[in-house]
């Protein structure tokens, strides 16, 4: 019997909300990815910690398949690929090279399960949308930071035994239509979305 995890769905005007439960025993504690789904379950056993929904790799860049274990966690990461070339008051999209000071694209609640990929806090599509990375909205970022330490174990699957019974619950959250914030706060420390309220119950 699954328990936990009672998430709901979005309704029009509601901010999105993710309810994750502190674990009894934090070594006991597993993730596992739904590609197909674009869902995490955090585990306890068969005690549901969190359930979310997450942006994941485009066909072109997947998602790596497998089992990992999160080996590098960094609150306020940002991206040595994708960022911004600041040449005094102008601010342009960079990959690293040319002109100007580079500030990498914020990747808050970083947790790495491979080299290169890891989760973070960003905008979630509902359809696959990263460069390999698991993306989690807003405040689902850094409760997930929370459950997870290092060697905690991640499982990346097409698809989850998790999928059938936690899955219809998941509260969907679509940014396809957001627009990006201006890189002027981008390149700042006010881009690393904060918790409203406590991370764990």
């Amino acid at each position: 019997m699954l328990t936990g995890c009672q998430t709901g769905r979005v309704t029009a005007g509601k901010p999105y909300h993710v309810t994750a439960y502190r674990p009894h025993d934090p070594s006991a504690v597993r993730v596992r990815v739904s590609l197909s789904k674009q869902n995490v379950y955090v585990m306890e056993g068969d005690r549901c910690l969190m359930a979310a929904a997450i942006s994941v790799g485009i066909p072109g860049k997947p998602t790596p398949k497998g089992n990992f274990t999160i080996y590098a966690k960094q609150e306020q990461k940002r991206s040595g690929s994708y960022g911004f070339s600041v040449q005094g008051n102008r601010i342009v999209p960079s990959t690293g090279g040319g002109a100007g000071r580079y500030v990498g694209y914020p990747m808050g609640y970083w947790c790495e399960f491979a080299p290169a990929y890891g989760f973070h806090q960003g905008f979630v599509h509902p359809y696959p949308r990263t460069h390999g990375c698991i993306r989690l909205h807003g405040e689902a970022a850094p409760k997930f930071y929370a459950l997870v330490k290092i060697g905690t174990p991640v499982n990346i699957a097409n698809s989850q035994p998790e999928d059938a019974t936690l899955g219809p619950t998941v509260q969907r959250v679509d940014d396809s239509k957001t627009p990006d914030p201006s890189p002027s706060l981008m390149i700042t420390s006010a881009a690393f979305e904060k918790p409203s309220g406590p991370l764990l119950q």
